[in-house]
């Protein structure tokens, strides 16, 4: 079985294109939500955040995401320092869940696949692309922030232009050509492997 990475910067469509992917029956491992989950459950990454990120890290009902979110993204050793926390336990758990998949190939989807190094476990990689503008326009009705803090988070990945070095496959999810039947394309290439 093949294993196929899916990433882009922030608000390209990431998702939207492992919805589809689904869709067409592919098993699909959202590094970001099982890492939120991780963060939530695994007394041990719990212990190792709290260490390096003090109490405010967590509340009663849990992971205190906006402390740790403005702590992160505006300092990029900060963000180093939990990326190495968290990604580990992330590719244990998609190992362990790879075990029960089945199918041609499974979908990794993740927002930093290249940067945390997890593409190096994976036999091919899709990117996804869409201009820096539309992309901001995205996360700011997503998430109801600010364009200031969404720069910071863009400014916190790689440029389309390093992240496309490792692609196997693009997809452009600009609007200007139909995103499904460039994830098919893809879908009965990776099929036919």
């Amino acid at each position: 079985m093949l294993k196929v990475g899916l990433t882009g910067g922030i608000g390209s469509g990431k998702t939207t294109v492992a919805e589809i992917f689904y869709s067409l029956g592919v098993p699909i491992y959202n590094s970001d939500e099982r890492a939120k989950y991780l963060m939530e459950n695994d007394p041990s990454l719990r212990v190792g955040i709290i260490e390096n990120f003090g109490e405010e890290s967590y509340r009663s009902e849990g992971l205190n995401r906006l402390y740790l979110s403005k702590e992160v993204f505006s300092d990029k050793t900060k963000l180093q320092k939990l990326n190495s926390l968290v990604h580990p336990v992330v590719g244990n758990d998609f190992a362990m869940w790879c075990k029960n998949q089945s199918g041609p190939f499974v979908v990794k989807e993740a927002a930093i696949l290249i940067e945390s190094g997890a593409y190096k476990g994976l036999d091919k990689i899709i990117i996804v692309i869409a201009s820096e503008n539309t992309r901001m326009d995205r996360v700011m009705d997503r998430d109801g922030v600010k364009a200031s803090e969404v720069r910071d988070r863009i400014n916190n990945q790689i440029s389309d232009s390093e992240r496309l070095k490792y692609a196997d496959f693009i997809i452009d999810n600009d609007g200007r050509k139909m995103l499904i039947s460039q994830v098919k394309k893809i879908f009965l290439a990776l099929c036919s492997k």
